[in-house]
Formats: C-alpha cells, sequence, structure tokens
C-alpha cells in the first residue's frame, strides 16, 4: 500500500508575502524548533527564495532579543 504525499507548497507565496518582517514574532516561532533550530525546507514547505528571506528575518530577531536563540534548558 503506498501512499503519496502531496507537495508543500509555500504559506508565503499563498498569501503574497513580499518581505517577512523581523519584528513578526508569532509568525517566525512556528518556523523554529523546541531547540531553537530554524526549520528546513523540506520540512516546512517553504520555496528557496522565503526560506532565505525567513532565516534573515529569525537571525535579526535573535540579534535584537526578540526572540531567544536558544530554548530554556532545564536539567
Amino acid at each position: 500500500m503506498l501512499r503519496f504525499r502531496r507537495k508543500r507548497v509555500c504559506s508565503f507565496c499563498q498569501e503574497g508575502v513580499v518581505y517577512i518582517d523581523f519584528k513578526d514574532e508569532k509568525k517566525l516561532m512556528k518556523y523554529l524548533t523546541e531547540q531553537g533550530k530554524i526549520i528546513p525546507r523540506h520540512t516546512s514547505g517553504t520555496c528557496a527564495k522565503h526560506q532565505r528571506q525567513l532565516a534573515t528575518a529569525i537571525k535579526r530577531a535573535r540579534h535584537l532579543a526578540l526572540i531567544p536563540f536558544v530554548a530554556d534548558f532545564t536539567r
């Protein structure tokens, strides 16, 4: 029994986003793992153009302390 996966579509292209704003923390947090890593293209489904913009926006937001570099670590 073979299951075919549907190709993921870039959510930014569907919304018609021209520029990904680094000040929109809620949207950026969707593309981070629990550890604080950026989710890759093949997992998130974003196109190459928007993935580059997303990575830049996340890095800018981290630098300005809008989002954390890493999640809270407790042992």
